[in-house]
């Protein structure tokens, strides 16, 4: 447990934005011998290859194909996280202080936010050799450099009985000092030029988001929790990851879909709401002379794992979970059901990853919301809808969800990675 609890807090520290994901996640596909797709190219794919293809730096599907026919079998995860995203001209300078124009970006509990440590991260493009070929350059800045201050207490004496925070007044975060210097407004693409070494005019567009700094830690009388970022929902990613990194030439087709946007409704080229995914199988099919109509039976015969994190019971907080199905953190993975289908599932999808897991000794538990509270939703019933496959949501339950910093059990993740292991196999 040690080393996948190590190995997952490697991972969350190497992707503070999704294009960092998509960067790290390709690295260790190279690394394992899967070989480089781009949509915008024709594919010449062999019996028994592995793949991956990044779609528009956010988003990833990596996928194996056996030397016979077989199954389909697919899972998918995403790479986004709620923060905070910076507007177009975001430096705002205001009595002495150098601040940052931000939006939300996804359902953040804005109060998490407070006082920390933050950094920026995410893509910055440039001119490149005509408009048609801007460059395109990942930056971490990786250090401590913005934090978005609380109010002391003395100057908000009910902060404790109410606190509502308005994102536009009370969320910009400080990043300088000026004192009574002359600030231009763009101060910050001044200074971020210099740090990547080109002119401020040569800054086209950007990309960057904020991040907690503080790496994720164990806690624990015996280490047996996980507090740390970005738990939603690189726990799933990464289990996708390890899950057709050790898929070892099964027959059939095996994929992982690692999506963008789903924390802002999945609806872009990027998302699961896309036909990205759809036309990624119907290319596979196709460099194999395969009919159309022998995709549309595999689909129907496949199963997708849909998997994103789980509200784990609260121990304060009893009452909001449902007053029979109680998810603890520890308890394994949590097969997460709805009858609205905000969680994709039914009968079958259930009683198949219930069977995988009892037959491989992998902990289990399920997760319901409460009957009069709406609670979330995942990727797995948008993507079924556009391919319609069986399809199962699952994750680890974890607490704070949406927070700046969330904890989980450490033993679930090795019980996701046992069944995403066994199920891609």
């Amino acid at each position: 447990m040690e080393l996948t609890t190590a190995d997952l807090l490697t991972y969350i520290q190497e992707c503070p934005s999704p294009y960092h994901t998509v960067a790290a996640s390709a690295k260790r596909l190279l690394s394992a011998g899967f070989m480089e797709l781009a949509l915008d190219q024709a594919w010449n794919l062999k019996r028994g290859g592995r793949y991956f293809v990044p779609v528009y730096g956010s988003t990833l599907l990596a996928f194996t194909v056996g030397k016979a026919d077989g199954p389909l079998r697919m899972a998918a995860a995403h790479t986004d996280f709620p923060c905070f995203r910076l507007k177009p001209q975001p430096g705002v300078a205001t009595e002495g202080y150098g601040k940052l124009n931000v939006e939300k970006y996804g359902g953040l509990i804005l109060r998490s936010w407070l006082d920390r440590p933050l950094s920026l991260a995410g893509k910055v493009v440039i001119k490149g050799k005509d408009a048609f070929h801007p460059e395109t350059r990942l930056v971490d800045i990786g250090r401590p450099m913005l934090t978005i201050p609380s109010l002391a207490i003395h100057m908000d004496r009910e902060v404790n009985d109410n606190g509502a925070l308005n994102p536009q007044k009370d969320m910009q975060p400080i990043i300088a000092l000026f004192g009574k210097e002359e600030v231009s407004g763009d101060f910050f693409v001044e200074w971020l030029a210099n740090e990547l070494s080109v002119r401020a005019a040569d800054i086209l567009s950007y990309e960057l988001s904020t991040y907690p700094v503080e790496s994720g830690c164990t806690l624990g009388l015996s280490g047996e929790m996980i507090s740390s970022p970005r738990l939603d929902n690189l726990t799933s990613a990464k289990a996708c990851l390890d899950g057709i990194l050790a898929a070892d030439a099964p027959d059939g087709l095996r994929l992982v879909a690692l999506f963008d946007n789903e924390e802002v409704g999945s609806n872009t080229k990027q998302g699961a709401g896309s036909a990205v995914l759809m036309q990624v199988l119907e290319r596979i099919y196709d460099s194999f002379a395969k009919e159309r109509c022998q995709l549309l039976q595999d689909i129907a015969a496949g199963f997708l794992l849909s998997v994103d994190v789980a509200h784990a019971l609260h121990p304060n907080y009893v009452d909001k979970n449902d007053p029979a199905v109680k998810p603890v953190m520890g308890g394994g993975l949590a097969l997460k059901q709805a009858a609205s289908q905000s969680y994709a599932g039914d009968a079958e999808a259930v009683a198949i990853v219930r069977g995988l897991c009892e037959e491989n000794g992998i902990a289990w538990q399920q997760f319901v919301n409460r009957s009069d509270s709406r609670g979330g939703s995942t990727l797995g019933s948008i993507a079924s809808a556009l391919v319609p496959v069986r399809t199962m949501d699952i994750g680890v339950p974890i607490l704070a969800m949406h927070s700046a910093r969330e904890t989980m059990g450490a033993s679930d993740q090795q019980s996701l990675t046992q069944l995403l292991t066994v199920f891609l196999q």
